[in-house]
C-alpha cells in the first residue's frame, strides 16, 4: 500500500516541483517504487523530467473519469508520472458535485498497491485541487523559501490542513517544514531558521534538520529535463536532497 505525500505551499517559487522531483529520484535510487502526480495546471513537473505533456492522458482526464488511472501513467528516468493539464485551472467551476474533494483519492485506489510512494506536486493555491491532494494524502511536506514572507503563509496552510482533517481526512498530518534556497552563511537565513523553528513549535509540527541550499544547477537540471541527482550529483543541492530523503525516511520508519 502506497504512502501518499503532498508537497504543498500556497506560495509559488518555493521549490515544490524541485522537491517533488528530487525526493522521487532519491526514493527510487533507494529501491522504492515511486509515482509522481502533477496537480499544478502549469505542468512544470512533466517538462522537468522530459515526458510527453501534449498528446497524452493527464490527471485532468483521470479526475473526469475519461481515462483509467493506470493508463495515464508515463515512465521517466526519475520515476513514473501522471502529467498535468492547463484544463485543471477551471476545475473549481467544472467540478461542483458533492464529494468533489474525494476525486483524487478515488482515482488513486487502483494503483495504490503498485507503488511504495505517491508524491503529489500541488498548485500554488489552497483551492479544490490542493484540497483533493490533502484528502488523498497521508502526510504533507511544506517547502518554504528562506524569507519572512514565505513564513507568514504557514499559518494559512495549517488552517487548511486542519479543515481537511476535520471534514475529509482525519489521519492527515504535516511531515514538516523544509527550508529551501537557504544560505547558511548569511545572518538573515539564520534568523529565518530560528523564526521557522518557533512557528513549527507553536503549531506542533516539525522543522526538518536538513535545509536545501540555493544553486543555479536546479534550474539547469530542469532546462535539460533531468532531476538534480542525475544532472549534478556532487552539487550542494543534490547532496541536500539526498540528506533530506534520508531524514524523511527515518521519520517514516
Amino acid at each position: 500500500m502506497s504512502s501518499v505525500i503532498s508537497i504543498s505551499n500556497q506560495k509559488g517559487g518555493v521549490g515544490k516541483t524541485t522537491t517533488t522531483c528530487s525526493l522521487a529520484a532519491g526514493l527510487k535510487k533507494r529501491g522504492f517504487r515511486v509515482l509522481m502526480i502533477d496537480l499544478d495546471p502549469q505542468g512544470n513537473l512533466g517538462f522537468s523530467v522530459g515526458v510527453d505533456t501534449d498528446i497524452c492522458a493527464t490527471i485532468y482526464d483521470v479526475l473526469k473519469g475519461d481515462v483509467k488511472t493506470q493508463f495515464a501513467i508515463q515512465k521517466s528516468d526519475t520515476a513514473d508520472l501522471i502529467v498535468s493539464s492547463i484544463l485543471l485551472s477551471g476545475i473549481e467551476l467544472e467540478f461542483t458535485n458533492t464529494g468533489r474533494e474525494y476525486l483524487l483519492k478515488e482515482a488513486l485506489k487502483p494503483v495504490m498497491d503498485l507503488y511504495d510512494y505517491i508524491l503529489i506536486d500541488t498548485p500554488p493555491a489552497l483551492g479544490i485541487l490542493t484540497i483533493n491532494a490533502f484528502t488523498a494524502s497521508d502526510t504533507i511536506i511544506v517547502p518554504v523559501l528562506s524569507d519572512i514572507f514565505s513564513l507568514q503563509g504557514i499559518g494559512k496552510l495549517y488552517e487548511t490542513v486542519e479543515r481537511v482533517k476535520k471534514y475529509c481526512n482525519p489521519n492527515l498530518d504535516i511531515a514538516g517544514i523544509l527550508l529551501t534556497k537557504f544560505n547558511p552563511r548569511t545572518h538573515l537565513c539564520k534568523e529565518i531558521r530560528g523564526t521557522a523553528a518557533m512557528i513549527a513549535e507553536d503549531l506542533n509540527i516539525r522543522l526538518f534538520d536538513t535545509y536545501i541550499r540555493s544553486s543555479v544547477a536546479a534550474s539547469e537540471a530542469q532546462s535539460v529535463q533531468q532531476n538534480i541527482l542525475d544532472y549534478s550529483p556532487r552539487n550542494n543541492i543534490a547532496k541536500d536532497y539526498q540528506s533530506f530523503t534520508d531524514e524523511f525516511l527515518k521519520k517514516e520508519a
